[in-house]
């Protein structure tokens, strides 16, 4: 248990670990001061270093398993947002998100973020996607097919909500979100800084997502 959420792991494939924060009691708004100046920062040097050394082969490597290959538009999140700040066009959408982006371009991890008040559950698991299992990820109303993928599925419906590539419009954080869950995904030898992101991921939201507590761990399974 983590802040009160079960978070079970059920992968199979290529052994991961996985980062699990829980903030509840959080703020949403608009990006500014230190935050805004971490994240200028992190845009800074993504554009400038965009290869990201063996953690973006390894995480490539995590997510390929069956049928699903992470290439074109299935690449990590992690991999989008170092392309925006290539081009110039890296987006803000408010603090919360934000943080997500901040921690993901620093540690060149994807990670996911569940809106807990809309998934109305404290039980999620990990595990791959079924042949057939595809869910909305915008608000266009289009979809991502997440067979073979790893993702979050909440419980007890077992129903996919988040991946490494896209989340679910289910899920996806509003701007009136308060009660939050980031899971980091990251290649089993990467466990250092695996723990290193999901500790800034909790302190961030403590500290510029208003976060009345937060609770944060690293699990595995080889």
């Amino acid at each position: 248990m983590v802040g009160g959420i079960s978070v079970r792991i059920e992968v199979e494939g290529p052994a991961g670990a996985y980062g699990i924060v829980v903030a509840r009691g959080c703020t949403t708004a608009t990006t500014a001061g230190p935050l805004g100046e971490a994240l200028d920062g992190a845009v800074a040097a993504a554009a400038a270093q965009p290869e990201g050394g063996e953690v973006t082969g390894a995480v490539r490597d995590l997510l390929r398993f069956g049928r699903y290959k992470p290439t074109g538009r299935g690449k990590p999140a992690s991999e989008y947002l170092v392309k925006a700040a290539v081009e110039g066009r890296f987006p803000r959408i408010n603090n919360l998100v934000d943080i997500n982006n901040l921690v993901s371009l620093e540690s060149r991890l994807p990670i996911s973020l569940v809106d807990l008040v809309r998934a109305g559950t404290s039980e999620f698991v990990l595990r791959r996607g079924r042949a057939g299992e595809a869910y909305v990820f915008n608000a266009t109303g289009q979809t991502i097919d997440v067979q073979d993928l790893l993702l979050v599925a909440r419980l007890p419906a077992d129903e996919a909500c988040a991946n490494p590539v896209k989340d679910s419009m289910a899920t996806k954080l509003g701007d009136d979100a308060t009660d939050v869950m980031a899971v980091l995904y990251a290649p089993a030898a990467s466990a250092a800084l695996l723990s290193d992101a999901t500790r800034r991921f909790a302190e961030a939201l403590e500290a510029w997502g208003g976060a009345t507590s937060v609770a944060h761990a690293v699990s595995s399974e080889a």
